[in-house]
Protein backbone atom coordinates (compact mmCIF):
# COMPACT_ATOMS: atom_id res chain seq x y z
CA UNK A 1 0.00 0.00 0.00
CA UNK A 2 1.64 3.21 -1.17
CA UNK A 3 0.18 6.67 -0.25
CA UNK A 4 0.67 10.27 -1.69
CA UNK A 5 0.45 12.54 1.04
CA UNK A 6 -0.62 15.96 -0.02
CA UNK A 7 -0.66 19.01 1.19
CA UNK A 8 -1.29 22.95 0.49
CA UNK A 9 -2.41 22.72 -2.87
CA UNK A 10 -4.08 26.62 -2.51
CA UNK A 11 -5.66 26.32 -5.63
CA UNK A 12 -3.01 25.84 -8.23
CA UNK A 13 -4.64 23.44 -10.55
CA UNK A 14 -1.70 22.81 -12.42
CA UNK A 15 0.26 21.94 -9.61
CA UNK A 16 -2.09 19.30 -8.55
CA UNK A 17 -2.42 17.98 -11.77
CA UNK A 18 1.46 17.21 -12.11
CA UNK A 19 1.83 15.39 -8.47
CA UNK A 20 -1.53 13.12 -9.36
CA UNK A 21 0.18 12.38 -13.01
CA UNK A 22 3.49 11.86 -10.86
CA UNK A 23 1.60 10.00 -8.10
CA UNK A 24 0.16 7.46 -10.24
CA UNK A 25 3.41 6.69 -11.72
CA UNK A 26 5.17 5.91 -8.61
CA UNK A 27 2.34 3.39 -8.55
CA UNK A 28 0.22 4.97 -5.74
CA UNK A 29 -2.83 3.30 -4.79
CA UNK A 30 -4.22 6.06 -1.83
CA UNK A 31 -4.20 9.49 -1.28
CA UNK A 32 -4.24 11.86 1.60
CA UNK A 33 -4.61 15.67 2.10
CA UNK A 34 -2.87 17.69 4.93
CA UNK A 35 -5.93 20.86 3.92
CA UNK A 36 -6.12 24.20 2.56
CA UNK A 37 -7.27 22.94 -0.85
CA UNK A 38 -8.42 26.54 -1.39
CA UNK A 39 -6.36 29.76 -1.29
CA UNK A 40 -4.09 32.52 -2.77
CA UNK A 41 -4.45 30.73 -6.72
CA UNK A 42 -7.12 30.80 -8.95
CA UNK A 43 -8.64 27.46 -9.65
CA UNK A 44 -10.05 26.66 -5.99
CA UNK A 45 -13.17 24.97 -7.29
CA UNK A 46 -11.33 23.11 -9.59
CA UNK A 47 -9.12 21.70 -6.95
CA UNK A 48 -11.53 20.75 -4.38
CA UNK A 49 -13.86 19.19 -6.95
CA UNK A 50 -10.95 16.72 -7.49
CA UNK A 51 -10.03 16.08 -4.15
CA UNK A 52 -13.96 15.57 -3.05
CA UNK A 53 -14.46 13.09 -6.23
CA UNK A 54 -10.96 11.32 -5.12
CA UNK A 55 -12.75 10.46 -2.14
CA UNK A 56 -8.93 11.09 0.05
CA UNK A 57 -9.21 11.76 3.83
CA UNK A 58 -8.53 15.64 4.15
CA UNK A 59 -7.98 17.58 7.35
CA UNK A 60 -8.94 20.94 7.27
CA UNK A 61 -6.47 24.08 7.18
CA UNK A 62 -6.66 27.78 8.37
CA UNK A 63 -7.52 29.07 4.82
CA UNK A 64 -10.36 25.90 4.29
CA UNK A 65 -11.81 27.50 7.21
CA UNK A 66 -11.39 30.85 6.38
CA UNK A 67 -12.84 30.43 3.04
CA UNK A 68 -15.62 28.40 4.00
CA UNK A 69 -17.21 31.00 6.53
CA UNK A 70 -18.25 35.10 6.76
CA UNK A 71 -16.24 36.37 9.20
CA UNK A 72 -15.09 39.60 8.55
CA UNK A 73 -10.81 38.99 8.55
CA UNK A 74 -9.60 41.59 10.72
CA UNK A 75 -5.31 41.71 11.30
CA UNK A 76 -4.97 39.26 8.05
CA UNK A 77 -2.19 40.05 5.90
CA UNK A 78 -3.71 41.99 2.97
CA UNK A 79 -2.85 39.91 0.32
CA UNK A 80 -4.17 36.50 1.84
CA UNK A 81 -7.65 38.58 2.87
CA UNK A 82 -8.07 39.13 -0.67
CA UNK A 83 -7.36 35.84 -1.90
CA UNK A 84 -9.93 34.57 0.65
CA UNK A 85 -12.76 37.01 0.56
CA UNK A 86 -12.16 36.57 -3.59
CA UNK A 87 -11.97 32.86 -3.28
CA UNK A 88 -15.32 32.72 -0.65
CA UNK A 89 -17.80 34.13 -3.88
CA UNK A 90 -15.94 30.96 -6.17
CA UNK A 91 -17.46 28.31 -3.72
CA UNK A 92 -20.66 27.10 -3.36
CA UNK A 93 -22.92 26.85 -0.64
CA UNK A 94 -21.58 23.23 -0.59
CA UNK A 95 -18.31 23.71 -1.22
CA UNK A 96 -18.48 25.59 2.08
CA UNK A 97 -20.17 23.10 4.22
CA UNK A 98 -17.89 20.50 2.82
CA UNK A 99 -14.58 22.71 3.96
CA UNK A 100 -16.10 23.67 7.15
CA UNK A 101 -17.49 19.57 8.36
CA UNK A 102 -13.38 19.02 7.78
CA UNK A 103 -11.55 17.43 10.89
CA UNK A 104 -8.47 18.93 12.71
CA UNK A 105 -7.07 15.51 12.62
CA UNK A 106 -7.45 12.00 11.32
CA UNK A 107 -6.54 8.82 11.68
CA UNK A 108 -5.45 7.13 7.93
CA UNK A 109 -4.53 3.96 7.48
CA UNK A 110 -1.85 3.18 10.58
CA UNK A 111 -0.66 7.11 10.16
CA UNK A 112 -2.40 10.39 11.46
CA UNK A 113 -2.51 13.46 9.09
CA UNK A 114 -3.00 17.23 10.59
CA UNK A 115 -2.57 20.66 8.51
CA UNK A 116 -0.85 22.72 11.55
CA UNK A 117 -0.02 21.09 14.89
CA UNK A 118 -1.03 18.28 17.27
CA UNK A 119 -1.34 20.09 20.68
CA UNK A 120 -3.50 22.68 19.27
CA UNK A 121 -4.65 22.47 15.48
CA UNK A 122 -7.14 24.88 15.41
CA UNK A 123 -4.80 27.27 16.42
CA UNK A 124 -2.94 27.26 13.47
CA UNK A 125 0.62 27.08 15.14
CA UNK A 126 3.79 26.61 13.24
CA UNK A 127 6.37 23.67 13.27
CA UNK A 128 9.76 25.53 12.04
CA UNK A 129 11.87 23.64 15.23
CA UNK A 130 12.64 21.08 17.22
CA UNK A 131 10.99 22.70 20.82
CA UNK A 132 7.86 23.41 18.52
CA UNK A 133 7.51 19.77 17.15
CA UNK A 134 7.97 18.39 20.46
CA UNK A 135 4.86 19.52 21.48
CA UNK A 136 3.13 17.94 18.54
CA UNK A 137 4.52 14.31 19.44
CA UNK A 138 3.31 14.97 22.96
CA UNK A 139 0.14 14.28 21.01
CA UNK A 140 1.08 12.07 18.80
CA UNK A 141 -0.52 8.05 19.14
CA UNK A 142 0.90 6.96 15.68
CA UNK A 143 4.37 6.24 14.84
CA UNK A 144 3.87 8.74 11.73
CA UNK A 145 2.02 11.84 11.61
CA UNK A 146 1.78 13.60 8.60
CA UNK A 147 1.59 17.39 8.68
CA UNK A 148 1.65 20.62 6.54
CA UNK A 149 0.89 25.01 6.74
CA UNK A 150 4.48 25.75 6.78
CA UNK A 151 5.03 25.10 3.35
CA UNK A 152 8.73 24.13 4.31
CA UNK A 153 9.47 20.14 4.09
CA UNK A 154 11.10 19.03 7.27
CA UNK A 155 11.29 15.61 8.97
CA UNK A 156 11.30 15.04 13.05
CA UNK A 157 12.38 12.31 14.62
CA UNK A 158 11.93 11.53 18.79
CA UNK A 159 13.59 8.26 20.19
CA UNK A 160 14.67 9.80 23.34
CA UNK A 161 15.51 13.50 22.10
CA UNK A 162 13.62 14.88 18.87
CA UNK A 163 15.75 15.85 16.05
CA UNK A 164 14.83 17.52 12.91
CA UNK A 165 16.03 18.49 9.32
CA UNK A 166 15.53 18.72 5.57
CA UNK A 167 15.35 14.97 3.86
CA UNK A 168 14.53 13.47 0.58
CA UNK A 169 14.01 9.99 1.50
CA UNK A 170 14.01 8.03 4.26
CA UNK A 171 13.01 4.71 5.68
CA UNK A 172 10.90 4.75 9.55
CA UNK A 173 12.34 2.53 11.73
CA UNK A 174 10.45 0.46 14.96
CA UNK A 175 10.04 2.73 18.41
CA UNK A 176 10.60 5.98 16.51
CA UNK A 177 8.19 8.69 16.14
CA UNK A 178 7.95 10.63 12.74
CA UNK A 179 6.30 14.40 12.44
CA UNK A 180 6.73 15.26 8.72
CA UNK A 181 5.91 17.98 6.94
CA UNK A 182 5.18 17.55 3.33
CA UNK A 183 5.81 20.46 1.72
CA UNK A 184 3.18 22.59 -0.65
CA UNK A 185 1.50 21.02 -3.89
CA UNK A 186 0.16 24.94 -5.03
CA UNK A 187 2.53 27.93 -3.25
CA UNK A 188 6.48 26.34 -2.28
CA UNK A 189 7.81 28.49 0.68
CA UNK A 190 11.55 26.97 0.82
CA UNK A 191 13.05 28.51 -2.09
CA UNK A 192 12.43 25.55 -4.30
CA UNK A 193 10.07 26.56 -6.66
CA UNK A 194 7.77 23.59 -7.84
CA UNK A 195 5.44 21.06 -6.63
CA UNK A 196 6.26 18.99 -3.64
CA UNK A 197 4.47 16.71 -1.89
CA UNK A 198 5.33 13.05 -0.63
CA UNK A 199 5.27 9.46 -1.34
CA UNK A 200 5.18 6.56 1.95
CA UNK A 201 5.10 2.82 1.45
CA UNK A 202 3.34 1.51 4.10
CA UNK A 203 4.83 -1.97 3.27
CA UNK A 204 8.67 -0.73 3.52
CA UNK A 205 8.18 2.82 5.71
CA UNK A 206 9.97 4.32 2.77
CA UNK A 207 9.64 8.17 2.91
CA UNK A 208 9.97 10.40 -0.24
CA UNK A 209 10.10 13.50 -0.84
CA UNK A 210 9.07 14.42 -4.35
CA UNK A 211 9.56 17.90 -6.60
CA UNK A 212 8.24 18.38 -9.54
CA UNK A 213 8.32 21.32 -12.17
CA UNK A 214 4.57 22.32 -13.28
CA UNK A 215 3.27 25.03 -15.57
CA UNK A 216 3.83 27.80 -13.26
CA UNK A 217 3.43 30.87 -15.88
CA UNK A 218 -0.18 29.66 -17.12
CA UNK A 219 -0.44 29.62 -13.06
CA UNK A 220 0.73 32.98 -12.69
CA UNK A 221 -1.77 34.04 -15.55
CA UNK A 222 -4.70 33.11 -13.93
CA UNK A 223 -3.46 34.75 -11.06
CA UNK A 224 -3.22 38.49 -13.01
CA UNK A 225 -6.72 37.40 -14.82
CA UNK A 226 -8.22 36.94 -11.61
CA UNK A 227 -7.14 40.43 -10.48
CA UNK A 228 -5.35 38.68 -7.52
CA UNK A 229 -2.61 40.38 -5.64
CA UNK A 230 0.65 40.57 -8.29
CA UNK A 231 2.16 39.49 -5.18
CA UNK A 232 0.99 35.90 -5.39
CA UNK A 233 2.14 35.41 -8.71
CA UNK A 234 5.43 36.15 -7.81
CA UNK A 235 6.49 34.60 -5.15
CA UNK A 236 5.39 31.36 -6.99
CA UNK A 237 8.83 31.63 -9.02
CA UNK A 238 11.24 32.32 -6.32
CA UNK A 239 9.50 30.07 -3.91
CA UNK A 240 9.20 32.20 -1.17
Amino acid sequence: MKYAILADIHGSLEALEVVLADAKNEKCTHYACLGDVVGYNANPKECLDIVRSMNMPCVKGNHDEYCSGDEELEGFNPHAKEAINWTRHQLTEDDRLWLKNLKYIRLVASFSIVHATLDVPQRWGYVFDKLAAAASFTYQNTGVCFFGHTHVPMAFTRDSVVRGGTYSKFKTEPGRKYFVNVGSVGQSRDGVPKATYVTYNLDDGTIELRRLDYDMAKTQAKIRAAGLPERLAERLEHGK
